[in-house]
């Protein structure tokens, strides 16, 4: 079973950072692709970022590109979301996922892709 626990949500004013973190459990971290979605009150999730087993490929969404940074640290089975330069319209709760069969699923920003999911982490940035 896997299972996600994210870290490093909190208040922020404009302009702000901060670090999001995903630890997961599994043995075959490294094996997966990772993702990060948020979801704002009355709206849909919405992709923000993914990164690939190995690193060698980073996804970004439009409107974060620029300021947000994704990283893994297999040897920790942790995925980091570095963010800079935060808006207010970056609230939301922040899911991190899973996706243990990225060969399979040949998707890294629709949700559906991914397997697991985290309990989200709630990030408020107020103007």
């Amino acid at each position: 079973q896997v299972q996600l626990v994210e870290s490093g949500g909190g208040l922020v004013q404009a302009g702000g950072s901060l670090r999001l973190s995903c630890a997961a459990s599994g043995r075959t971290f490294s094996r997966w692709t990772m993702g990060w979605f948020r979801q704002a009150p009355g709206k849909e999730r919405e992709f923000v970022s993914a990164i690939s087993r190995s690193a060698d490929n980073t996804y970004y969404a439009d409107s974060v590109k620029g300021r947000f940074t994704v990283s893994r640290d297999n040897a920790k089975n942790t995925v980091y979301l570095q963010m800079n330069s935060l808006k207010p319209d970056d609230t939301a709760v922040y899911y991190c996922a899973a996706d243990t069969l990225p060969s399979v699923s040949g998707s890294y920003n629709f949700p559906g892709a991914y397997d697991y999911w985290g309990q989200g982490t709630q990030v408020t940035v107020s103007s």
